[in-house]
């Protein structure tokens, strides 16, 4: 069944949380993987599946940091893992597959938004090496415990970012071009998008569906390269608290900002609702699927057309397996 970009009005709303998305699933006998599980969203996620009854495996490149945040949330395993060091994906996800477990959910919710210019020890430009080429090779070499779960759902988050800009296929990791550090988190979160409509048209066969989710305006770490200029503009503080909402701006009062909790709604219910059943390659928000933004709306709620353009979705495929010298299994 082709998927389609349209919402489905499966009842939530923008105020949504996590386990109000998941009342009434039983994810008993599940196992999940959440990279970046153990911090603000993905520390919400981690905690609403586990409550469900999945467990959860978190990896993190600061494990130490991990484990104190994980603290006695139940069924819940942590690992090492570093998003922009190939060895350490595939050593992280070897061990996994050395336990013989089907992974019914994989959520790379990991990110970084908007820092100085870093490159990885291959060159390439942080963002999209962690954002989306980490993500892409982890999901590739978990590929065979995917296809075992006979029902596998991977969501990766993107953000309203992606409307910052398209795809450079000529220089995605400006080594020609300045570099602009807003654009390049806007190509990673479009990458992000691009990547969940090939994936799924390819993980179908397997019963693997994909989804792009963007989890809302929610103050976490991600924000901490914004400069005292940018968070103004935002009408934020450097000291803000994360996971706290601007007074007057929370999405229950119009506004825009989310909790925590509001904020991993829409990713939980990507990787577990029966109503997606059937469907994928889609962008998803406030615990649904979006609408398809005109070229020129100034709406920031929905999903540009670039966004979930399948040639292009093909065209980032196979720059991401020449850049990272991975293939997915057949």
């Amino acid at each position: 069944m082709p998927s389609k970009q349209a919402p489905i009005y499966s009842g939530f709303k923008p105020t949504t949380t996590a386990r109000e998305a998941l009342r009434g699933i039983d994810l008993s006998g599940k196992a999940a993987i959440v990279t970046g599980g153990y911090s603000g969203i993905g520390l919400e996620t981690t905690r609403a599946l586990a409550e469900a009854g999945a467990t959860v495996i978190v990896p993190a490149r600061t494990p130490e940091k991990a484990r104190e945040a994980l603290g006695t949330i139940p069924r819940v395993e942590q690992n090492s893992l570093d998003l922009l060091d190939p060895a350490s994906i595939d050593a992280f996800a070897s061990e996994f597959l050395a336990s013989d477990r089907p992974l019914h959910m994989l959520i790379n919710n990991a990110g970084i938004m908007a820092p100085p210019l870093t490159r990885d020890d291959r060159g390439y430009e942080s963002q999209f090496s962690a954002n989306h080429l980490g993500h892409f090779q982890l999901t590739a070499r978990l590929w065979p415990a995917l296809r075992s779960a006979h029902g596998a759902r991977i969501v990766s988050l993107s953000s309203r970012g992606h409307q910052r800009a398209g795809m450079d296929f000529e220089d995605p990791n400006f080594q020609r071009r300045p570099y602009d550090r807003w654009q390049a988190y806007g190509q990673s979160k479009t990458a992000n998008v691009l990547f969940a409509v090939e994936l799924d048209r390819r993980g179908e066969a397997n019963e693997i569906r994909a989804f792009a989710v963007h989890p809302g305006a929610v103050l976490t770490g991600l924000g901490r390269y914004m400069t005292d200029e940018e968070l103004k503009q935002y009408g934020l503080a450097r000291d803000v608290t994360i996971g706290s909402v601007p007074a007057g701006r929370s999405v229950a009062d119009g506004g825009d900002f989310k909790t925590l909790e509001q904020g991993a709604a829409t990713s939980v219910w990507c990787a577990t609702n029966p109503q997606l059943a059937g469907m994928g390659g889609v962008y998803c928000q406030d615990v649904d699927v979006a609408e398809i933004l005109p070229p020129d709306s100034p709406s920031n709620v929905g999903v540009r057309e670039y966004a979930i353009d399948p040639k292009s979705a093909k065209c980032l495929w196979t720059l991401s397996e020449e850049l990272t010298g991975v293939k997915f299994e057949d």
